[in-house]
């Protein structure tokens, strides 16, 4: 999604596992911009899904398979405190898991036991809820179709143990906590199932279609809105990218608009870097739009939360142009990466590229605000702007430096020797303006050269080949000026001498 010059390094996981309950619900959706760097199962293609321990929920954003074709077995229904059981995961290829012991009496308790892998090729141990091993999942997204491994019961075991298990087939298909067998200790009362653990199944938030096109009529009056280009109108201009913020009591409708077949987002930021930002995408999928509440972590994809805080969303699509609208509250208090719209914020707009709802860098610059703002309490009509002052003064400077200056300079030294052969200040005029060019060259390259560190806050591990280009360029202009000091005279004893070997 949003990608300017990196604010720190951060790590960028991506992968195989979808998203909801099946046995115990809940729900969530992958991929994006503003670019993922998922908390869940199916987000990593290394397994290494530590964050999903609890809910086993993974945030592709589809809503799980509702009859497991998978299947949990174990070696045996009984158990003692410190007997090692072998369970299997079966079924039809899938890419991703998480296997899991839990309480039977309570399912949202912690992990119970811990695991031994018997294939560490294609399964990890994960460290959940601080217990070493307690839950295993893929090491790749390459498709299995068994997993075996053993099972260690505690010495504080409870009398009941059931296995879960969260299987990813595809992108788009999972299916989330499949229950597996109940074992139970030798001298366990018959096993029931409690009422308080029997798990409905979460319905997700409606989403309705728009019916008409954003207006830009209440800008500035009722409405904070973002436009790019300036003053465009939605309703009339398909390359105009518009966003929106109109208040509504306690909570704040937001509607976003764009030419985009892949994904438009935006995002909330307490400065003009990526990261730690609160932001909202809305996906191209399969002839509806998907929208989604997420949280950036420098320069990785989004990490998509939990659509619960958004409510009244809708979609449009109409000749290439995505709309999308939802309504959330100003303040939601407890909930984390949600930020309280009372306070200023810059405010990033971007799309980009989209394929079986992964999201792929964005296509241009982000957007981005001039200043922050507040979108709750002062209504204005604003733009922004997809390229930094300080970057732009750099290109501008770099392009004044080794287009104009170092050719003028270069082009005098060579045809108007005999021109300007007059003494200036103790030299001949052609030498003077071509000396003055090139010192001009190499101050404007230094200029220019400090201009993106001090943009980035250091170096940018993610800009390729044009960082160590420019610090070539650098050190060749100091250069220049330096041997040309150390240069003899024209005629100077030392050339004189020299020619004798030439």
């Amino acid at each position: 999604m949003l990608i300017p010059q990196r604010k720190r390094d951060r790590q960028e996981p991506r992968s195989p596992i979808c998203s909801s309950q099946m046995a115990v619900p809940g729900f969530s959706l992958g991929a994006l911009i503003l670019l993922l760097h998922i908390s869940s199962v199916a987000n990593y293609p290394n397994g290494k899904v530590t964050k999903s321990c609890y809910g086993m929920i993974p945030e592709h954003g589809h809503t799980p398979q509702s009859d497991p074709v998978h299947h949990i077995s174990v070696s045996q229904m009984t158990f003692r405190p410190g007997d090692q059981l072998k369970v299997t995961l079966s079924g039809p290829p899938f890419k991703g898991f998480l296997l899991e012991a839990r309480d039977a009496d309570d399912l949202s308790r912690s992990p119970i036991g811990s695991f031994t892998l018997i294939d560490s090729q294609v399964s990890q141990l994960l460290t959940c809820e601080d217990i070493q091993g307690s839950a295993v999942s893929h090491t790749s997204p390459s498709k299995k179709t068994e997993i075996k491994v053993y099972w260690n019961a505690p010495n504080s075991a409870p009398n009941h143990v059931q296995f879960l298990a969260t299987v990813v087939e595809k992108y788009k298909i999972c299916w989330v906590k499949i229950p597996g067998p109940i074992i139970s200790q030798p001298n366990a009362f018959p096993f029931t199932t409690p009422e308080a653990t029997i798990a409905r199944l979460s319905t997700l938030p409606p989403v309705s279609h728009l019916t008409t096109s954003f207006s830009a009529l209440d800008c500035g009056n009722k409405k904070f809105c973002i436009r790019n280009p300036l003053n465009c109108d939605p309703e009339k201009e398909h390359a105009c990218f518009f966003l929106s913020f109109t208040r509504d009591d306690q909570s704040v409708m937001v509607e976003m608009s764009g030419p985009s077949k892949g994904y438009l987002s935006f995002a909330f930021s307490d400065d003009r870097w990526m990261g730690d930002d609160d932001a909202y995408v809305c996906i191209h999928e399969d002839q509806t739009v998907s929208i989604q509440p997420s949280h950036l972590m420098g320069r990785s994809h989004p990490v998509m939360d939990s659509r619960d805080t958004l409510e009244d969303m809708a979609w449009r699509l109409e000749d290439g142009v995505m709309q999308c609208s939802f309504r959330r509250n100003i303040s939601i208090p407890g909930v984390k990466n949600r930020f309280d719209l009372n306070t200023s914020y810059y405010i990033f707009l971007a799309d980009g590229a989209a394929d079986d709802v992964r999201i792929y860098k964005h296509s241009q610059r982000p957007l981005i605000t001039y200043e922050k703002h507040d979108v709750i309490n002062s209504p204005k009509n604003v733009g922004g702007s997809r390229s930094s002052l300080l970057l732009k003064a750099h290109g501008a400077l770099m392009f004044v430096a080794w287009v104009t200056t170092v050719s003028i300079g270069v082009l005098i030294a060579r045809f108007f020797k005999p021109v300007w052969s007059k003494v200036f200040f103790g030299k001949a005029a052609w030498f003077q303006v071509h000396r003055l060019l090139m010192l001009t060259t190499s101050a404007l390259t230094c200029i220019a050269f400090v201009l993106p560190f001090i943009y980035t806050g250091g170096w940018s591990w993610s800009a390729g080949y044009h960082p160590y280009l420019g610090c070539i360029v650098m050190v060749l202009a100091v250069f220049q000026p330096l041997l040309a000091a150390f240069r003899p005279a024209l005629h100077d004893p030392r050339i004189l001498t020299g020619s004798l070997f030439w």
